[in-house]
């Protein structure tokens, strides 16, 4: 006979099951911690050496980019206090958070010739590591983080707009202010400019739960925030963090012939991360209110960078925080990562209305990365940029998309307009025009080019047999695959290589081959993103996808903030529907100290959920605290253990909860994307990875 405990045991702790899913993280998300851990495998010797193509192109590059503006080194230089001593932040943990050092090598060269020279320059720029004064009363840390941490002085304490991604960061950054400006006045509010974990990650480096208890510091953020923090990547949070490994370069080195720098600032610190909620949102469209004395208008931005995002300006200084709405750089419409497409021309619409709501007397703006702007000239100069940025992309890919230009096209019609490419500040950092096109297609009419022959189509395992054998078969294409190489043809390399590696996976010699031109093609983009995934692809194919244990990315925070349907939602997910043909069940499930109830049914090989409602006819009834539930998603404990304490109880056939655990799916982190690199980990002279992957440049 099956005892209650084991039929509840069985039923999977989602602790596991959402660090597996991914830590629901934005741009510069704390998904990049999963890589910076000791990993099975080798690493590829140095870089091959850029082609005489390469360097043509990188020539070329130069020449056409905008050098006599220097006026974003003066910005990010300006009113440095001190830098940090120690160029290392250690993890609580014991690991290396973050070290600065590691991108020393980026000035000691007036040029490399395997950077992009725009690249080269946004990473000198993101090499900012101190304390900066903004203004008097408003101070910013730089560097210690993807993300900044901004220092507002309040009428009895200091207001900190975001709290970068980990503890170890954030604590850092407030060690290092009250050292040199803090005064010993304590933190009286944070603000979260948006729903992204890079800034919001680091609270618990600032706030304690007794701060929070006594009420002495007020967390204000838009409003959903908590929704959307913790939803937005959840769904698909597995796919996210294996694609993160490409557009982060979570597995490169920190090197010329590697990782360079993210563009919105270097690596993700590998840190602990947490979720402290807001006790006030900004409701309103605009909203004004005093922050410990300091009058603040909140701009709500929703569905622009963020699902949920707000600028703020404070009249009293005419300072203008633009969040990571106005960067210096062209952000993501399409993120590589994977999340939904964001609204550009919605985005455009709140940089004009703060422009001409604010951008008429600030006389400093500044964000949640990057460094400030000066002058009123200024400010509205970068503003309008950036609402033409947006605007223009999404109004010209639908100019030629009504006129039969396709998703798989747009990326070699679309151009950002001459005008803007002149502009740093709207050169593609973190997007780039290639995939913010493809997106804004994506957006209104979907992934179809309107041929028929790509409506349903072969996966490719499937339909590269045919090409090969059309082809000749491997040695042809090997061999016309050099002839494209040495003539620079890449891209055309690619398509054939990538066919043959479809088709015979374990074939060693193509999959070096299409390293190769992945690799060059990596070292031509100016974008980190693309360089990334073209270089991160590379080496996978010659090494193998690294083994070894992975750090979690759920944190208690995450799990508590949790909401219980957006639990239920995950475990339909995670669910496979193919194993549960013959299975019919409806339960209820009661959480009698928060007073939710829902009816969770399976039918049709599919789980759902409704809230607020009670079935009559249930097969079960399961009644748990949401607070015990807390524990069990945490993987702290386990409904067995609940109910055969009394914790919780259990009313009818607890083999429903047999038959649920039976279906549940824990997702592979490490899933394979260039075919044939599973776990092939021999590369001649190549030497063991060993310690902290940022601090690794490989000879």
């Amino acid at each position: 006979m099956t005892t209650r405990r084991q039929i509840l045991t069985s039923l999977p702790a989602t602790g596991a099951a959402f660090a597996l899913g991914g830590f629901p993280f934005g741009e510069g998300t704390a998904h990049a911690q999963e890589a910076r851990v000791p990993l099975e495998g080798h690493f590829h010797p140095k870089g091959k050496a850029p082609s005489e193509h390469t360097l043509k192109v990188l020539a070329e590059a130069k020449a056409t980019l905008p050098f006599d503006d220097t006026r974003d080194l003066d910005e990010q230089a300006r009113g440095l206090i001190a830098r940090r001593a120690d160029p290392k932040i250690m993890a609580d943990a014991g690991n290396v958070a973050f070290d600065m050092s590691d991108y020393d090598f980026l000035n000691g060269k007036d040029e490399f010739d395997s950077i992009h020279p725009s690249l080269l320059r946004i990473a000198r720029l993101n090499n900012n590591f101190g304390l900066y004064e903004v203004i008097p009363g408003i101070y910013q840390v730089r560097g210690l983080d993807l993300s900044d941490m901004t220092f507002v002085r309040g009428k009895t304490g200091w207001i900190v707009f975001d709290t970068m991604t980990t503890t170890e960061t954030a604590r850092a950054a407030w060690d290092l202010f009250q050292e040199h400006v803090g005064e010993g006045l304590p933190l009286v509010a944070v603000i979260y400019s948006h729903t992204h974990g890079d800034h919001f990650g680091g609270g618990r480096g600032l706030i304690s739960d007794e701060d929070l208890a006594a009420g002495r510091v007020q967390i204000i953020a838009p409003a959903d925030f908590m929704e959307f923090a913790i939803s937005e990547n959840v769904f698909a949070g597995n796919a996210m963090n294996r694609r993160l490994f490409y557009q982060y370069g979570l597995l490169l080195p920190v090197a010329p012939h590697g990782f360079v720098t993210q563009g919105l600032g270097h690596r993700v610190p590998a840190g602990a991360t947490g979720l402290v909620p807001p006790t006030r949102f900004v409701t309103e469209p605009i909203e004004e209110f005093e922050v410990d004395g300091v009058r603040m208008i909140f701009q709500n931005t929703p569905n622009t960078e963020a699902p949920r995002e707000m600028n703020t300006y404070i009249p009293d200084l005419k300072a203008l925080w633009m969040a990571e709405n106005v960067t210096a750089q062209f952000h993501n419409i399409y993120t590589l990562r994977g999340a939904l497409v964001r609204d550009a021309l919605s985005w455009s619409r709140y940089i004009n209305e703060a422009l001409y709501r604010f951008g008429h007397e600030a006389e400093v703006m500044f964000a949640s990365h990057h460094w400030p702007r000066w002058g009123n000239e200024r400010i509205r100069e970068v503003l309008r940029d950036q609402r033409d940025l947006y605007a223009n992309i999404n109004n010209q890919v639908l100019h030629h998309a009504n006129q039969g230009v396709t998703i798989n096209q747009i990326h070699h019609v679309y151009q950002t307009p001459k005008s803007l490419q002149a502009k740093w500040h709207c050169r593609g950092y973190h997007g780039s025009p290639q995939h913010n096109a493809r997106g804004v297609v994506q957006r209104f009419l979907g992934f179809w080019d309107g041929n028929p022959t790509t409506l349903i189509p072969l996966s490719p395992a499937d339909s590269a047999p045919l090409y090969v054998e059309m082809m000749g078969g491997a040695d042809a294409i090997l061999a016309r695959a050099g002839q494209l190489h040495d003539a620079g043809d890449y891209f055309l390399a690619t398509e054939i290589l990538d066919k043959l590696v479809q088709a015979q996976p374990d074939n060693g010699a193509a999959k070096d081959a299409l390293a190769d031109a992945f690799e060059q093609i990596g070292y031509q983009q100016e974008n980190p993103g693309l360089r990334n995934s073209f270089l991160a692809a590379a080496y996978e194919l010659r090494s193998g996808i690294p083994q070894g244990a992975i750090t979690s990315t759920s944190s208690p925070d995450i799990i508590r903030g949790m909401s219980t349907e957006l639990f239920l939602n995950f475990l339909a997910i995670r669910m496979d529907s193919r194993r549960a043909a013959d299975l019919a069940f409806v339960m209820n499930l009661e959480t009698p100290d928060n007073g939710e109830r829902f009816v969770v049914e399976l039918a049709n090989e599919t789980l759902t959920n409704l809230p607020g409602f009670h079935a009559e006819k249930a097969d079960l009834t399961l009644t748990v605290n949401r607070s015990d539930l807390d524990r069990v998603m945490a993987g702290e404990t386990d409904l067995g253990t609940l109910l055969a304490d009394g914790t919780a109880r259990g009313e009818g056939d607890l083999s429903v909860l047999e038959k649920l655990a039976s279906l549940m799916v824990s997702f592979d982190p490490r899933f394979e994307i260039m075919p044939g690199t599973k776990g092939r980990t021999e590369i001649a002279a190549a030497e063991p990875f060993e310690g902290d992957i940022g601090a690794v440049i490989p000879e």
